[in-house]
């Protein structure tokens, strides 16, 4: 099966189609992906900060992370699924997208971001964790991961602006919004 085939067959599954027929899932969906985004940069930026010495620097890293990254972690799965869950929706249309390809390629670096960590600063952990700052290398990696990750939530508003979640045909009826709201001041009667 081609790209293009698999796309296709991603936004006909049936959770896709109950989704996009949905007036209230897709929007839940997107709002517990900002919040879990949000949970996301949070607790990075708070081990960021620690690594560059400009937060909780009366606690070593290492205490630091272990109380942090399993939010991290948890908050990343959470926003992990309900992205995937609204790219199914339109799938074509996100994987042709350049913000969405541009966000999963920050968010690879940002993978391989952490592996330089790693393997750079963390190895020699024992000699700065009670230090008020990593090492150059823990430094840059902080300055970084920041980056990446303001990025990725620019990338992620834009691409909110540059696609739609689906298609509306001509013959479909559309939600009349002065029906939702009756007794609006276009219902008064003509002064004669």
């Amino acid at each position: 099966m081609d790209i293009s085939g698999l796309l296709a067959s991603l936004e006909s599954s049936g959770i896709a189609t109950k989704i996009r027929e949905s007036l209230y899932i897709f929007p839940l969906l997107e709002s517990i992906h900002v919040f879990g985004l949000a949970l996301v940069f949070g607790t990075i930026a708070v081990i960021d900060l620690r690594l560059l010495g400009l937060a909780s620097i009366q606690r070593p890293f290492s205490k630091v992370a272990s109380d942090i990254f399993k939010w991290t972690w948890t908050a990343f799965a959470i926003t992990a699924a309900t992205g995937a869950l609204m790219f199914i929706t339109n799938a074509g249309v996100y994987f042709h997208n350049f913000f969405f390809r541009t966000k999963m390629l920050m968010l690879l670096l940002a993978g391989l971001n952490m592996l330089i960590f790693e393997i750079t600063a963390k190895r020699s952990i024992d000699r700065w964790d009670k230090a008020r700052s990593a090492p150059a290398a823990g430094r840059t990696v902080a300055i970084v991961s920041l980056v990446i990750w303001i990025t990725v939530i620019f990338l992620g508003r834009w691409i909110g602006f540059t696609t739609t979640r689906t298609t509306v045909s001509p013959d479909e009826p559309q939600i009349n919004f002065d029906n939702l709201f009756p007794g609006t001041p276009n219902d008064k009667p003509n002064d004669k």
